[in-house]
């Protein structure tokens, strides 16, 4: 049984190398051969592969990852479909590469650390997911961090969002008919009920986050268009890891780093800006100087009676 556990183990590492390897170039059976015995040596297992094992690894691949690998006869080589480079895979390999490291962290404890936290509600996901693709109205009691006391809801599970390593469900609640964003976090006793729901057909989701900076979006605004400006020192930051998918730059003069975006003001972007501290300045919108400026002083008015 201990041996069959480990060959599993070892399959699903020797893909995760092989899709790994060839998103960054296609390559011939024999140099994939040749970097599999290279790593068959760093992580002291057996991850060799014949190449009708390949063969099935590919198919495999394409079930696990929902990454496609093919044969290209005009260079000889394999390589990945150039659609599977979509976030949702992105997602997948991610996840996949936290899981092996942590396997191989656990004989490197003096050398590794990783965030002290213990995320919760995530034991929700897979109930929500079903929930979602059966279309079946979920019932929970939540706690608004907001005000005191928790309430029982019905809704209508329409998406889920992770946003700042924390899990949402977006859903129609049941009481008004308004679409509402339930932190994971702050539920408790959920219950998936058999009272089936409409999946509404005007509901989509990428369309519904489009201009929000996490999860919140505000009654009755319209999107604004933002200009921050950034020094050099955090210039790499905000290029390498845009704050938005609207992330535009309008300068970069290796000092100074101009970008555009359009989004809702609210809450959520006020503290991302305000995180990066005297290292970005708000050009516009002038309502967004003004709760940006209004915040650094209410923070400095937290100091004026310190000794």
């Amino acid at each position: 049984m201990k041996i069959e556990k480990m060959s599993k183990r070892e399959t699903t590492q020797r893909q995760l190398l092989i899709v790994t390897h060839l998103r960054k170039s296609p390559a011939t059976f024999e140099e994939i051969d040749k970097m599999l015995k290279k790593e068959s040596a760093f992580y002291k297992a057996d991850l060799n592969v014949s190449k009708r094992t390949f063969q099935r690894d590919i198919s495999d691949i394409r079930e696990l990852f929902g990454v496609d690998i093919s044969f290209d006869p005009y260079i000889g080589a394999y390589c990945v479909s150039v659609d599977d480079q979509d976030e949702k895979t992105e997602l997948i390999l991610e996840s996949f590469h936290k899981i092996n490291a942590l396997k191989q962290a656990s004989s490197l404890t003096n050398f590794i650390q990783f965030e002290n936290r213990k995320p919760k509600g995530t034991e929700f996901l897979l109930e929500i997911i079903h929930s979602i693709a059966n279309r079946q109205i979920m019932r929970f009691t939540y706690e608004r961090y907001s005000t005191d006391g928790q309430f029982c809801r019905e809704v209508e599970p329409l998406a889920l969002k992770e946003f700042k390593s924390r899990w949402y469900i977006i859903g129609r609640d049941q009481k008004n008919g308004n679409i509402r964003t339930y932190g994971l976090d702050r539920i408790e006793e959920l219950e998936i009920t058999k009272k089936k729901f409409i999946y509404p057909g005007d509901f989509n989701y990428s369309r519904h986050f489009k201009h929000s900076f996490g999860i919140i979006i505000p009654e009755n605004s319209e999107p604004q268009d933002i200009i921050l400006k950034f020094d050099g020192q955090s210039a790499k930051y905000i290029k390498s890891m845009p704050l938005h998918e609207s992330q535009n730059i309008i300068s970069d003069t290796g000092n100074e780093l101009t970008i555009s975006l359009n989004l809702y003001i609210t809450f959520d972007l006020a503290v991302e800006i305000l995180s990066y501290g005297e290292h970005v300045k708000v050009i516009q919108p002038q309502s967004l100087i003004d709760q940006v400026l209004k915040s650094l002083k209410n923070t400095i008015s937290r100091y004026d009676d310190t000794n």
